[in-house]
């Protein structure tokens, strides 16, 4: 088995005239980890990917990967394996036969086994004699997850893999990807808009906008500690809130929401009026006539799986996700509002 290799991107940018696609990033990928780059449509994450892969070249700053400066080696010399959103399979040859074509191509005897293993993972074992055209969209990229993870390289790479599945494969798949990642060590760079794809299959997360880097960090820190109002908003949902924040204590502050008083990590924010981004299921809602703040249910749906409430209060409109479906609320509902001890954090800038 391969040894797992770092890709680390330094001062990196990328332009296309004076269009800037990647501006000044810098960031390490640890060998044997899944990151993720996310961000919504233009941010410059799949650029980032294509430049992994060599099939774009740096406009300024260096790449490394396994320690090793490819910053000007052509695709074919980084030992990385791609998944395309556009599927790129080749259309003369059969399902069977474009799985096995990369190692057969470097003389694995055992090509064709490996291919039928990666079909059976990806729930197409039995289209092996298929051709690309006899596909649907969603099946046409499961073969090419297929292909790629057949081939077992240093590094792989995902951009957006799982867009054409519905949703219990999307969810299956995306397991299968991270089981077979962590299982054989690889190290994958994973591209994806999906939020809660990314929060389900990320050792780190990488949000980019505008060309940039917002954060890095782990699913956790950045859905519970966001750095910016465009982290806390893009990573799940958030209702971000007015507040007044008090003296410090420490590292710590009391913050004032209205009639209710929370103490959070002040994060060099100084006091005075301040933004706290609330996640929906932190909030707490209670027809009793209890100690809170008083609200009205607006809307309510059931999702089955939960409530989705959206609530008028003092301190504005605040979406509610309550996991509780067997006591739903409906429309007109006064209720009391309190904060659960989580998902509740200072929001700087």
């Amino acid at each position: 088995m391969k040894k797992a290799a770092d890709v680390e991107f330094r001062s990196v940018a990328k332009r296309y005239g004076g269009v800037t696609a990647v501006d000044d990033i810098s960031f390490r990928i640890e060998p044997g980890t899944l990151a993720t780059l996310l961000g919504p449509s233009g941010c410059g994450k799949t650029t980032t990917l294509r430049l992994i892969a060599g099939l774009e070249m740096v406009s300024a700053g260096t790449i490394t990967i396994g320690g090793r400066d490819v910053t000007s080696a052509p695709a074919s010399e980084r030992d990385v394996s791609m998944v395309f959103q556009s599927y790129a399979l080749f259309p003369h040859m059969n399902v069977l036969e474009n799985v096995a074509y990369g190692p057969s191509v470097s003389g694995d005897k055992a090509a064709k086994d490996k291919a039928h293993e990666k079909l059976r993972m990806v729930g197409l074992d039995q289209f092996g004699s298929r051709m690309p055209s006899e596909l649907s969209g969603g099946q046409q990229q499961r073969v090419a997850v297929a292909r790629a993870l057949v081939l077992e390289p240093q590094v792989l790479l995902f951009d957006e893999p799982l867009s054409n599945l519905d949703a219990k494969l999307r969810r299956r798949v995306r397991e299968e990807i991270r089981e077979l990642q962590q299982g054989l060590g690889l190290t994958v760079a994973y591209v994806t808009h999906d939020q809660q794809e990314a929060l389900a299959v990320s050792d780190q997360i990488i949000v980019m906008s505008n060309a940039r880097i917002a954060q890095i960090g782990a699913p956790r820190e950045l859905y519970e500690t966001p750095r910016d109002r465009f982290v806390a908003d893009f990573i799940g949902d958030a209702n971000l809130v007015e507040a007044e924040l008090g003296a410090h204590r420490g590292s710590r502050a009391l913050v004032r929401l209205g009639g209710l008083e929370v103490e959070l990590e002040h994060r060099g924010v100084a006091p005075g009026t301040v933004r706290v981004a609330v996640r929906p299921e932190s909030i707490v809602l209670k027809k009793e006539n209890s100690s809170g703040l008083r609200g009205k249910i607006q809307k309510a749906a059931y999702l089955g799986t939960h409530m989705e409430y959206t609530v008028e209060a003092p301190i504005g409109q605040l979406f509610v996700v309550d996991r509780d479906v067997s006591r739903p609320m409906p429309a007109g509902t006064e209720v009391s509002i309190t904060l659960a001890d989580h998902g509740v954090a200072l929001v700087p800038g």
